[in-house]
């Protein structure tokens, strides 16, 4: 079944709002510096700017995030619900360093965005937002796709992708190793 073209995010927004509220945890990924894809658990919160999606993601900044998304900002936040239903947001991420930002996604987080989605961010950052490993994430979307698990109807929302700077292959870095014989090219190399 082919998917439908959307030209305004508020075409799907229910059906968005709809699946993250009933999913709730989604799978983000990075690539690393050989463009390996890796897979974590989060829960972004959401809102809607000027027409388009934005999440927010609180997160440690932990080394292998920050050096995937610092060679490559593009990600893919992806929800899945056992009936099927599913959201896959292409998207960049990037870190949010100032304090009234990093507030008000502490307050998206308090009060549920959308309802039922969030938490008490006082769970892991005990001295509040202006605790030191409170990091946080600005998710901007430029494709939305949401899918109907009853039918497997799918509709995409897109925009033009932000241009950003991809390093693909810096200088001083080697390529990444041929795969061993076994044909695994992760068994030879260890993970950023």
């Amino acid at each position: 079944m082919g998917a439908a073209q959307v030209r305004s995010f508020s075409e799907i927004e229910a059906a968005f709002v709809e699946y993250v509220q009933r999913t709730v945890y989604c799978t983000m990924v990075t690539v690393d510096r050989h463009n390996r894809p890796r897979a974590r658990v989060v829960q972004p919160v959401w809102e809607t700017v000027g027409g388009r999606p934005v999440g927010w993601l609180a997160v440690f900044r932990t080394p292998v995030k920050a050096a995937h998304l610092a060679n490559n900002p593009h990600t893919t936040y992806a929800y899945w619900h056992p009936c099927q239903d599913a959201v896959f947001v292409d998207s960049v991420s990037a870190w949010a360093h100032d304090r009234d930002t990093k507030l008000r996604a502490w307050e998206l987080y308090r009060r549920n965005s959308p309802p039922g989605v969030g938490y008490d961010p006082h769970l892991y950052w005990s001295a509040g937002p202006d605790s030191p490993d409170y990091h946080l994430l600005r998710i901007d979307p430029w494709r939305v796709q949401v899918l109907r698990g009853a039918d497997l109807s799918s509709r995409i929302w897109t925009v033009e992708a932000p241009q950003t700077s991809v390093n693909r292959s810096a200088p001083g870095r080697p390529p990444p190793p041929p795969a061993p014989s076994g044909g695994d090219p992760d068994a030879a190399a260890p993970r950023s």
